[in-house]
């Protein structure tokens, strides 16, 4: 049964990250779809840049999320004190890069709201 759950795991935490890949493809994709058609169309640069800037943001915050769970799923699998180190140094830099990315997006809604 060990086994078992420790496959499922294993490629749970292999879909996992290939979500967000897609994740990360489909907010490049769409950034710049939303640029090119802002400054072709509209030709408004700034808002271009921060329209796309967002997208791109929020897709690169929810693969950040689906990594994390892989990275946890891994390290639930075979817990070593050396993986259970490097699992809390890739879960804190991706925690501070996920904080400081959601904390920028708010600052950015923020803006908009006002204007």
């Amino acid at each position: 049964m060990s086994e078992f759950i420790k496959l499922v795991a294993h490629h749970v935490a292999i879909i996992a990250e290939g979500i967000a890949v897609l994740f990360i493809i489909f907010g490049i994709i769409g950034a710049l779809v939303i640029y090119v058609k802002k400054t072709l169309f509209v030709k408004s640069d700034y808002l271009a840049i921060t329209k796309s800037r967002n997208h791109l943001g929020h897709s690169l915050s929810l693969s950040l999320e689906f990594l994390i769970g892989a990275d946890i799923l891994r390290t639930a699998i075979s817990p070593t004190w050396q993986d259970i180190g490097q699992l809390g140094a890739i879960v804190g830099i991706r925690t501070v890069l996920n904080f400081f990315l959601t904390r920028e997006l708010k600052r950015a809604e923020n803006q908009k709201t006002e204007i």
